[in-house]
Parts: C-alpha cells; structure tokens; sequence
C-alpha cells in the first residue's frame, strides 16, 4: 500500500514538473507541440508571466497559481500524456483572468488558434457520446481528452468574457458563438444529461448560451439578440430549470420593451398544428403564461414580476380576459389575496363588466373591513355613480396627512362624482351647490397633483366647459395638450368642442386637422366626425357630406381589415356606434335638404347594422314629420322611447308634435318636456319649447316663466358645441 501511494505520488510530481517545464516555455517565448519545442513568434510577457507561475520561488507576494489550474493540467497529462500548446495558453489565460489582467488574458487567448483545434473537438465529442450511448469500450482513443476540451471552451468563453469587460461587444459575441456552433454541428439532438458535468463542460456551455443574447443586445443587435434567444430555448443544451426559466423572462421582457418587431420563428421549429406567435406581444405571453405553469408546477420560484409583464402585455392586446384566467390558476398563497380581488375586478372593469367589477372590490373591502384597501375605494367610487361620493370621502379620509397624489385622485373621484349626480331629482339650487362643490373639488386635485395628472385636467377642464366657463375651460385644455403632448385625441376634441362653443368654429376645424395629421389611421373616426359637424355648421354642406363619405370609408376598410372576428384595443361596439351615428347624421342632413329617398337610403343602411337603435327610429320620426305625417313621426318616436325611455330628443321631439297637432292636453306636453330636462338640463331645445308651452297659456305668471325658458335657451344655445362635451 505504501508502495502504491509513492508511486502515485511520484506520477503527480512528474505532472507537475511536466505543466511547470510547458509554462516556463510558453513564458520565455517558445512553444511546445507534441514533443518538439520550438520558438514561436509571439511576444508575451516574460517577466510577469514568470513571476506569476514562480512567485514563491523568487520570494515575490504574487498570488501562485489556483489549484485547479493544476488539477486540470495533471487530468490532461495523465489522459494524453502531454499538455499541447492550445491547452496550456488555456490555462495561462485563466489564470491571467483570475487575477483582473484582462488585456493580458485576451493576448494569451488570441494566441489559442482554436479554428485548427475544432475538428479534433468534434471528432472528441461524437465519440464519447457514441461510446456512451452504446456502453461499449471497443472504440479507438479519441484525439483529446474530455478535460481538454472542457479547458478550451473554458478559455473561448473567458476571451468573450474579457471582450465584454473591455466593451468590445461584437467580437464577444462571435467569439461566444463558437462554443454554440461546435456544439450543435457536432450533437444536433442536444447533449446527454449529466454530460461533461466532472469537468465544468456543460457549466460553460451553459454559460455560453446565457450570456449570447446579452452579449448581442450591448452591441445593439436586436435581430441578432432574438435569434439568440430562440436558439438558447428551441434547442437542445440539457440546461437546467433556473437557467431556461431566467432566458425565458428575459426574452419576454426584450420582445415586450426593446421596440424592434421580431421576425416569425424559422420554419423548422414550427409544428403541424402548434401555435405560432405573429407578433412580439404573442410570444412574450406565450413566454410569460409558460413561467406561470412552471410556477404553478413548482418547478421555480414565484417571481412577482412575472405576472407584472404578462398583466402589461395582455393590457396592451385586449386580453384582460386570458389574464383574469391565468390570475384564477394560481395557486391560492401565490399573491395576496386581497391583490387577486383587485386584479380580477380590473380585468372585468377593463372587459366593460363593471357590475362584476363593482361585486369583487366591495367583497374586498367587506374582507378588510378593519384595514381598508385603497385602491379597491378608489376605483368603486370611479365607477359607482350613486355611492361614488361615499366612498371617494372614506378614501380621504385614510389619506388625511398622507401622498398629496392619492389625496389629488380621491379629490378628482369626489369632484367627478358630485358632478355626475347633479342631474338626480334635485331642486336647482341643490343642483347648483353641488356643481359648485364638484368644481371645487377638482380645483384642489389639480393642485395636490401639481397639474401633472392628464386624468385630474382632463375632468376639470371638461367640469368647466359642461358648466360653460368657456376661458377657463380652454385654458386647461391647452394645458392638457401640452402634458400629454397632442398623444391622446380626447385632449384635441375636447379643445375642439370648446372652441365651437365659443363660436369659433373656423379656429375649431384647425385643431381637428393638426390633429388628424398627429393621429394614425384607426384612431381618425371621431375627428373626421367632428369635422362634418364643423364643417354643416358653417354652413358648407357639400364639404360636410363629402367628410362623412371619407369616415364610412375608414369604417369599411378597417372592418375589412380586421374581419368581423378580430379584436383591436378599442372598446368593441366602438366602431358599431361610430358607423351608426354617422349614417343618422347623414340622414339628417338629408332631411334638411328634402331629399328623402337618400335619407331612406342612409336609414336603410343603420337598419342593417342595427334594428333597434333609439337614434335611428329617431331619424326615422324625424323624416316622417319632414313629409308631414304626424302620426307616423308619433309612432317612429314612441318606438325610439320603447328603446331608450331616457332618448332626450325623441321626448322634446313627441312634444313638439303634440304641440303642433294642437294637443289639448297641455299636461302631457309638458311631463315630456320636463322629463327630458330633468336627463338634461343643458338642452336648448327643450327649453324653448317649455317657453313656447308657457307662451300659449296666455297668463301673467306663465309668460314670466316663457321669458326665463326662452333666456335659459338663448344662453345655451350661443354656448352649445357642435357636439355634447
């Protein structure tokens, strides 16, 4: 036994000596191969080098070489009996990296011409993986051993490493890239596992396949950077859980933010009947519900920002449903319980099912009863017009002393609330107490927000313009277009509206244009309408009609476009009314001019799109008393109010032909009139037919009455926009 460990011993020492005597050589200038050495022509530096490896020898405080320099430099010899001249740069060059001398360390490694040494690398390879899959010895030595081509990717993958600190990013990524390549040639179907795992092999393939898409974004490569990705997770590298979980995150987060449109994945990685993503949101989400189920699973950890990106990603392409559903498989103690509440009601409020969304935040907050959630007060008193105002003070409440931001929020709730209520069954002065305080109300919001919030100034310039405060309103909307920077066309048809009602309809059709050059195709419809409103009521009618033609033409071609299928970011019956709306216009226009079958024409139109419409039995009624049947008005208006019960023009419209038809019953004139102020109180029309209603009464008190009807529409009409705020 003795014996035995002696000699081992003795076979150790001569090792060493052995990686000693190559090092020296490779230090002084002269190079070995095989068992010649010869002078090569490269110039390293002699003197550091010396001192690195034989620091102790001349009483230097130089770090020796690390331990595992030597180890991998004794498995080499004793399995080839010799250390070539491309390992020993190999190890060289490691050790110069482990002590910070980059620059040394990538002279050392340009100095390995691993393009000669690749065909011996894979002929390695193949054989060993043969040899392992058939358990059989019988098979001729390979070129090299195992450790030493672990020991040349190792040094390959340090040069990119050395490249990158040096922040020459494409030449590390190529030089990367050469580990992936030699590997994939020569084992397409992927490596065994455990393979290589006694000599750090696929810990530096691994690594490899890891830091090539970085490496492609630093040199500002986005194509090569996706190409990279899909090749670290389409093929076969044996990697583990952790590592495919992190490229799989960090892949999505790059589709989702980098800006570049990937393309389709190459046709060879694409199955019969599995799903292909067509764009970069597609395939994050894909990505991103993959990491879920993995969660799920119990294969990684829960990472929060995980379903951060996928909630953002699934936003952006109308799929609040798919994310309500990944949200519902989680398992129960993933996220809180009170987050899966508020992210399962954003989802429905979002999908336009407010009642459900209203049933999950109040179900939050009879869970927290001791400790309110904010966020859940907030938003139920954005959608919940009758206690809206409750909750919008309960949420201040908890804020007292605290985020000026949240304090501006609730305020903007309150104010928005207070407003939306004015039109209850309140007496005027209750009406107008409460219009006074909701303007109050979002007067303070803009201020703790410091006008920086586009949602505060948006509510508070249109408070001001409902309430025909026409400067102030303008003010504010040019405030508005200047934060948000002309990005959001409420803003331009808000400042719009206001200008028509101040009349300046010229200056109105101006704002429309810039922003219709600002806008992309999609988003035209709205302005294109208010355009034909602008454009009949100055009068050109042929300009109008020809705006109207171009928005029906937007229409058709986007429903072409998308197909009846398909769904887009807009509110899906978006369109559908648009489309409505302007056939109706269109008709009325029509009407005007008495040319009634292109009237009919139009009505026929809507018909198709929708049989019941209150608008459109409206227009219908509207056509009727044009031609002058009264009784066929009086039934088209009946119809649009067994639609709409609320539809305001069909019941001033009802009692303006009662009037007409010399109704005696003067009571049932004006209940219609009087309901249709009580939905709305800013309506010129039904004004003036209550003052007319009061005029053929004849007496004192009534013709006092008429005179304030009569003031009352004269002031709205002269501020009325071309369409309601």
């Amino acid at each position: 036994m003795i014996n035995e460990n002696r000699f081992r011993q003795r076979k150790r020492d001569q090792s060493r000596f052995k990686f000693g005597k190559i090092m020296q050589c490779l230090c002084s200038g002269e190079q070995s191969r095989g068992n010649e050495m010869t002078p090569f022509s490269e110039t390293l530096s002699t003197k550091d080098c010396s001192a690195s490896v034989y620091s102790s020898r001349h009483g230097e405080n130089e770090r020796k070489p690390e331990s595992g320099n030597i180890e991998e430099a004794e498995l080499s010899l004793r399995e080839s009996g010799s250390l070539n001249y491309e390992e020993a740069r190999a190890l060289l060059g490691r050790y110069e990296y482990q002590k910070g001398n980059l620059e040394s360390a990538l002279h050392v490694f340009e100095g390995i011409d691993i393009a000669s040494v690749t065909p011996k690398i894979k002929i390695t390879l193949s054989k060993i993986i043969e040899t392992r899959k058939r358990r059989s010895q019988n098979y001729a030595t390979p070129p090299m051993s195992i450790h030493a081509v672990s020991l040349l990717f190792e040094a390959v993958f340090l040069k990119a490493e050395s490249l990158k600190a040096l922040r020459r990013y494409k030449e590390a990524a190529q030089s990367c890239t050469v580990i992936l390549d030699i590997v994939e040639s020569t084992l397409p179907k992927g490596l065994p596992e455990k393979f290589g795992a006694d000599c750090k092999l696929q810990e530096t393939i691994n690594s490899a396949v890891e830091l090539l898409p970085e490496l492609w974004k630093l040199a500002d490569s986005p194509r090569e950077a996706i190409l990279s990705y899909r090749r670290a997770l389409l093929n076969h590298w044996n990697l583990d859980s952790l590592t495919t979980a992190k490229i799989q995150k960090e892949y999505a987060v790059f589709l989702l933010y980098s800006g570049v449109e990937a393309m389709p994945p190459n046709l060879k990685f694409q199955m019969d009947g599995s799903f292909v993503p067509r764009n970069n949101t597609e395939e994050a989400v894909l990505l991103l519900i993959i990491l879920l189920r993995k969660v799920t699973l119990k294969r990684i950890e829960w990472d929060p920002s995980i379903l951060d990106h996928l909630t953002y990603a699934l936003s952006i392409s109308n799929g609040l449903g798919a994310l309500a559903n990944q949200v519902e498989e989680l398992l129960p103690g993933v996220i809180d319980r009170n987050e899966r509440y508020h992210i399962l009601a954003l989802c429905c409020h979002g999908e336009g099912d407010d009642v459900e969304a209203l049933n999950l935040w109040k179900r939050l907050l009879k869970i927290n009863e001791g400790l309110v959630y904010l966020p859940a007060l907030l938003f139920v008193s954005k959608i919940c017009v009758e206690e809206g105002a409750i909750f919008s003070r309960k949420a201040l409440e908890i804020l007292r002393g605290g985020c000026d931001n949240l304090k501006g929020v609730a305020e903007c709730m309150l104010g928005v609330s207070l407003s939306a209520n004015c039109y209850s069954n309140l007496a005027d002065s209750e009406r107008v107490e409460r219009k006074s305080e909701a303007l109050n109300c979002l007067e303070i919001a803009g201020r703790m927000t410091k006008m920086k919030d586009p949602i505060v100034i948006y509510n508070l310039c249109l408070e001001y313009a409902e309430q025909r405060k026409l400067e102030d309103a303008i003010r504010y909307a040019k405030i508005l277009l200047k934060l948000e920077g002309g990005s959001d066309i409420r803003g331009w048809i808000l400042l719009a509206r206001i200008l028509s009602a101040r009349k300046c309809l010229s200056e109105a059709e101006s704002i429309v244009n810039a922003a219709l050059d600002q806008t992309g195709m999609w988003d035209r419809g709205e302005l294109l309408r208010i355009k034909a409103k602008l454009q009949i009521s100055e009068g050109r009618v042929k300009e109008g009609i020809e705006t109207y033609s171009q928005l029906l033409a937007l229409l058709q071609v986007r429903r072409k476009s998308f197909g009846p299928g398909k769904k887009i970011k807009d509110d899906k019956n978006h369109f559908k009314n648009l489309e409505l709306e302007t056939w109706h216009n269109l008709a009325s226009i029509y009407i005007k001019l008495s040319r009634w079958h292109d009237a009919e024409l139009c009505l026929s139109k809507s018909k198709a799109i929708s049989a019941f419409s209150a608008s459109r039995w409206h227009t219908t009624g509207l056509l009727n008393e044009a031609k002058g049947d009264h009784k066929e008005a009086m039934k088209a208006y009946g119809l649009a109010l067994e639609v709409d019960p609320m539809h305001v023009p069909s019941l001033v419209s009802i009692a303006t032909v009662l009037r007409r038809v010399n109704c005696e019953s003067t009571g049932i004139i004006r209940s219609f009139l009087t309901e249709a102020l009580r939905i709305d109180r800013m309506n010129a029309s039904a004004w003036y037919n209550m003052g007319l209603l009061h005029k053929d009464e004849g007496s004192c008190s009534s013709a006092l009455e008429a005179s304030e009807c009569f003031q009352a529409a004269t002031i709205l009409q002269e501020t009325e926009p071309v369409e309601p705020f």
